[in-house]
């Protein structure tokens, strides 16, 4: 490239003077080794992405070069891949509610899980009477004192190494001894135990409580410098807000010090990425509350990223044989009674509405309306197959409580997509799928993740045959890929096996996002067909597949991910202009028509702040390259250019800057060329 030279302008002086930080993305390297696997047997690590990289921490300019070799964070154990992990996690639940009921002893246990990252142990604290008084005392609310407390006497049991020992008894024994101990919730959860015997997992001859288990053999194994308590939260026993408000106690727990060290890092690394406060902070969404909770608002300069992500996905769709259909919002209530939603999915849907006598109901799913689409003709086998892609906007009613930024709402795009194939092309179909899904989301950093195939559940739709071609099909097209992955045995859905993908981002953190399932439920409900080579009407196989999972989500995870630097070709301002003097203001309009012309974003600052407060504000607007114009610029028709990635980039001749931020960001890479710069005197 020929680039215009000059000697170094008052604005490259000033920007070199005033700024003093740099992006947080550097061109990544292009690994030419294709795929490999990461540590961990269901870990997964696609070629490097040269679209996003991450620095984890602020660097000077000419620091930036020697920060482009990253050091990723070490990845911390997970539930899937460490049963040791696991069963450290379950048995440090079983020791917590000991130890509560030890301290408080009017605390009644409901249910204490192990999560991603821990555990948690809902508890209920009835109001009690005051022996002396007969004054009603008020449930207790646990405080962060009762969490040290708690610690405190976990401490002590571990110590005791009490042994972990399992019993199986009928189901009449665990009702008997559960009202001895006037347990009523324990009676509860006996009755949705439908499987015999019972099992009990004991803790010496201290505590019992109903459990399958895995646990470790004695309190002794658990490492009590590993464990920490986190949080308290309320919940509604079973999740009904007509029910019982119980207390929920939160922690974490790892093999080791080291490990809780490294979790508790990414903790305090995850704050300061939380996806809610850099939406406010750079402008990008919103939820607004007189609106109602759930309901996101995109910004312009979100919006202006959304339809980035939105055109991509539809363009890759189409390159890989997909049509892009819409359908309605809202549907007569008859067809989620067809597709069985309403009878099974109900409470997660919002109320039904009367038009002109009838009921409608606005849409939790897209999959029906794809299933009437395919029912509109009689299909042949030379048809097949159909892949139906979808940005189709629906509404689940979620609690507020469980509402958390764009994580967890209740009006969100899902990135929809079903296909209708034959018996034979399933598997060539599930590898296309997982094709497009490493294409998309590699676009997007998100180069490793974790792989689970779920097999038949003891209560599903579907004979053993379908449901075994169906499960060799998935594995099928995960080895085609050379893909690792753990299988969860029962843990499909009752109408198909799937396959499920976490993407791990910059900190090392999972997300749940893609997902593939086999459908044999809704075909049957809805008595789809196609016309075999014999003449004879047969069903299609259905594939429920989405990417992002939903764009909100997604958008919120690549918020997240990138800390809000986002690169130069997503990023919603490309480009930001500071005027020196009003002298040059028509320069910069001029500059900025050229770019949008050849479709590069860019802004123009008001220019009634001092220059450095101008950079200031673009800097914490994550722009990724300023440029500073002065009388100079404009007699030379030039631009002094700073990267937030490299700093200073001297002086560019307008057409040139144009066009290599243009290349750069059609290649989606970071711009590295450089201008001229001060030559200095001998």
């Amino acid at each position: 490239m020929n680039l215009k030279i000059s000697s170094m302008t008052l604005g490259a002086m000033l920007l070199s003077l005033v700024v003093r930080r740099a992006a947080s993305f550097v061109p990544a390297a292009v690994r030419s080794n294709g795929a490999r696997a990461t540590a961990g047997l269901n870990s997964r690590s696609i070629p490097s992405s040269r679209h996003f990289r991450y620095l984890s921490a602020t660097v000077a300019p000419e620091e930036a070069k020697a920060a482009a070799q990253v050091v990723e964070p070490e990845e911390l154990p997970n539930n899937d891949n460490d049963e040791d992990l696991l069963k450290i996690r379950h048995s440090s639940a079983h020791v917590m509610a000991m130890a509560v009921q030890q301290i408080f002893k009017e605390a009644q246990v409901t249910i204490g899980p192990w999560i991603d990252n821990g555990f948690y142990y809902d508890f209920y604290f009835p109001e009690t009477t005051d022996a002396e008084t007969g004054e009603t005392i008020p449930a207790r609310k646990l405080s962060d004192q009762d969490l040290k407390k708690i610690k405190k006497a976990m401490d002590k049991i571990v110590s005791k190494n009490y042994p972990i020992t399992r019993e199986e008894v009928s189901r009449e024994e665990a009702k008997r001894r559960i009202e001895e101990i006037g347990e009523p919730f324990k009676l509860e959860i006996l009755e949705g135990i439908k499987t015999e015997p019972i099992t009990i997992y004991h803790i010496g001859d201290q505590w019992w409580d109903l459990c399958a288990g895995p646990h470790v053999e004695s309190t002794g194994k658990l490492p009590k410098k590993a464990i920490a308590l986190q949080s308290v939260a309320g919940a509604y026993w079973r999740g009904d807000e007509n029910r019982e408000m119980l207390q929920r106690v939160y922690a974490t727990a790892w093999k080791d010090p080291g490990q809780l060290k490294q979790y508790k890092k990414m903790l305090e690394e995850a704050k300061k990425r939380d996806h809610r406060m850099l939406g406010k902070k750079l402008d990008l969404f919103s939820i607004q509350e007189d609106a109602g909770g759930g309901l996101v608002f995109w910004h312009p300069k979100g919006s202006k990223i959304r339809r980035i992500i939105e055109d991509f996905w539809k363009d890759a769709h189409v390159d890989d044989g997909y049509d892009v259909v819409y359908s309605p919002h809202i549907a007569n209530i008859d067809l989620w009674k067809t597709s069985g939603h309403f009878d099974f999915y109900r409470s997660d849907m919002f109320d039904q509405m009367d038009v002109e006598n009838e009921q409608y109901q606005i849409k939790p799913m897209n999959c029906p309306f794809h299933c009437l689409m395919y029912k509109d003709e009689l299909r042949s086998y030379r048809d097949l197959p159909f892949r139906w892609a979808e940005l189709g906007t629906v509404y689940r009613y979620e609690r507020s409580g469980t509402l958390h930024g764009l994580m967890r709402v209740r009006g969100f795009t899902q990135d929809d997509a079903h296909i209708f194939c034959l018996p034979e092309q399933l598997q060539d179909e599930i590898v296309a799928v997982l094709d497009l899904t490493e294409t998309i989301l590699s676009r997007f950093g998100f180069a490793k993740y974790d792989i689970m195939l779920s097999t038949r559940p003891e209560k599903a739709v579907g004979s053993d045959e379908i449901w075994d071609a169906a499960t060799a099909a998935l594995e099928g097209a995960l080895k085609a890929k050379g893909w690792d992955y753990s299988i969860d045995e029962g843990g499909g859905a009752f109408y198909g096996p799937k396959i499920d993908l976490k993407i791990r981002d910059a900190i090392g953190r999972q997300w749940q996002c893609s997902t593939v399932q086999c459908d044999f439920n809704l075909p049957e409900r809805f008595e789809l067909e196609y016309v075999s080579a014999e003449g004879t009407r047969e069903r299609p196989i259905m594939v429920h597949r989405a990417i992002f999972g939903s764009v909100e989500r997604f958008f919120g995870i690549l918020i997240e991910n990138c800390s809000g630097d986002f690169p130069l070709w997503l990023n919603p301002t490309q480009m930001k202009i500071l005027p020196v003097t009003d002298g040059v203001r028509d320069y910069c309009e001029e500059v900025a028509a050229k770019a949008a012309k050849m479709g590069l974003r860019v802004e123009i600052d008001r220019g009634n702040e001092r220059l450095a407060k101008q950079i200031r504000n673009a800097e914490q607007q994550r722009v990724p390259i300023i440029v500073v114009v002065g009388e100079k610029e404009m007699e030379s028709g030039t631009l002094a250019v700073r990267s937030r990635q490299l700093g200073d980039m001297g002086s560019f001749n307008v057409d040139d800057l144009l066009n290599e931020m243009s290349r750069c960001a059609q290649e989606t890479v970071e711009m590295t060329t450089k201008g001229e710069t001060e030559k200095k005197e001998e």
